[in-house]
């Protein structure tokens, strides 16, 4: 859904694109990356209080800015028409790392999730996902961008992140999934309570697991 607003949002960076002239862009694509795992040691080690709830906000400002560092590497690169397969390959290679690793520090976050088992799995159903649209590619297909787009989960994981800081800040508590019916706890992926950190992991793992069923589906017809 996010996925279609792509063409609005490299109109609006072309200037600012415009003014980095020379750049090398692989800075900013390292540069993303830096900025990234800075988010996901925040989000990790945010207490269930309001001094968390200022580290979580601060995971988000810093995930927002690495997200527009990777946008520009690749407007920049094909601006001074430097882009090719060593700096597609990188660009994507970060991205991998960026989406596992933010499953995987809010998963360590042990305020907020119960396993942080479950920010592993998260991530590995986000690359089973992912993994799907490169392989299509392999056997001589375009890209397969069908499912649950990058940019709809980190949209949703954003939304859930500042639920999480607004839980923390005032105090409020997730909701119990024992008193739910079953369904909500495999959901919820085995974790006891449902609040910001925990929707985050569970909306990531089973939107890989529909997208990875969705473009499998989607390369097996072109191939057939």
């Amino acid at each position: 859904m996010f996925e279609k607003m792509r063409e609005r949002w490299t109109t609006a960076i072309q200037p600012l694109v415009v003014r980095m002239g020379s750049l090398d862009p692989s800075v900013l694509t390292w540069t993303s990356l830096g900025v990234a795992i800075a988010s996901f040691y925040l989000l990790s080690q945010a207490e269930n209080d309001s001094s968390g709830a200022t580290w979580v906000i601060g995971g988000v400002f810093l995930i927002l800015v690495a997200g527009i560092l990777d946008a520009l590497d690749g407007a920049l690169a094909r601006h001074q028409g430097t882009d090719g397969p060593y700096g597609d390959f990188l660009d994507h290679t970060i991205d991998r790392v960026v989406d596992v690793g933010l499953l995987v520090a809010i998963g360590m976050n042990s305020n907020f999730v119960d396993d942080y088992s479950t920010g592993l799995l998260a991530g590995l159903l986000t690359l089973f996902g992912s993994y799907m649209g490169t392989q299509a590619q392999s056997v001589g297909l375009g890209r397969i961008y069908g499912g649950f787009s990058r940019a709809d989960r980190m949209v949703l994981t954003i939304l859930a992140l500042l639920v999480a800081s607004w839980q923390a800040y005032t105090g409020t508590a997730g909701i119990s999934v024992d008193s739910l019916h079953w369904i909500m706890e495999v959901f919820n992926l085995g974790n006891s309570e449902l609040n910001g950190m925990t929707f985050a992991l569970a909306i990531s793992a089973w939107g890989g697991i529909y997208t990875f069923l969705i473009r499998f589906i989607k390369t097996r017809a072109q191939l057939l």
